[in-house]
Parts: C-alpha cells; structure tokens; sequence
C-alpha cells in the first residue's frame, strides 16, 4: 500500500497554531515550526469559543489528557489532540484519511515489524512554545 503521507495536525485559532507532541501542547504562529507551512490546510469551520474560554480547556487538557508523557506515535498523537479540539471549537471532526492512518499502517506487515521501533519515537515539532505548565508542575 501506498501512503500519499504521514501528516502532522495542528488546529489554527485565535491567530495561532496549537499543536500537541512529546513535550505537551504547544502554540506557534501559524506556520511557525521548524516544519514551516503546511502541505495543506482543511476548513473545519469557525468558532464561538473566546480565546479566554479555549486558553483554559487547553491548559486542561495539558493537565490530564494531552500530558507531554502521555504521547504515543500511534494512539494518541497530534492528531488526536487536532481531532478533539476541532471537536470542541467547532463540533466538526478532521478528515478520517489523517486519523485512520495509524491503524492503516498497522494492519500492515512492515508496520507490525517495525512497531516496536516507531513505538520508541518521541516526535516534538521545534519552534513552538509550551502551552500552559511545563510537565511536571503544579
């Protein structure tokens, strides 16, 4: 098989982009990590959501949830994270193409051999700025 891609999410609100990796949530301008523009850019909608009331979601789900720690390259992603968020601010989900893509490649004979490895990978996009605490405060 195939893939066209393996993409990186983020969601751009309130004029900056939020993105989640191994190092927690993290917030850019948009285009502003060292992975530059994107590729390309989907529509989920707009918001009623005020930047004070989505600032605070955001830094709660950094406390429980979207934990640095908590990252794995295939379950739980900056996919997951886009995908919950545009949940949240517009009620809309990112395209399936992007979010079925992990299991995609597991069902796959190389992605099984080579799970353990991608397992081990930590991906943290460079450029962006810690959203809320840092890991491991309270």
């Amino acid at each position: 098989k195939q893939l066209e891609g393996i993409w990186h999410t983020s969601i751009v609100v309130h004029k900056d982009e939020f993105f989640f990796g191994s190092g927690g949530i993290s917030s850019c301008p948009p285009g502003g990590t060292l992975l530059g523009p994107p590729d390309s850019v989907v529509d989920v909608g707009n918001t009623e959501v005020t930047e004070e009331i989505f600032l605070e979601y955001l830094s709660s789900l950094g406390e429980s949830l979207f934990r640095g720690e908590a990252y794995n390259l295939f379950e739980h992603n900056c996919n997951t994270f886009s995908n919950e968020v545009a949940q949240f601010l517009t009620g809309q989900k990112i395209p399936s193409y992007i979010t079925d893509l992990p299991a995609e490649v597991l069902s796959t004979p190389f992605g099984q051999a080579l799970r353990p490895l991608l397992d081990s990978i930590q991906i943290q996009p460079p450029g962006g700025s810690t959203v809320g605490r840092p890991n491991g405060q309270s």
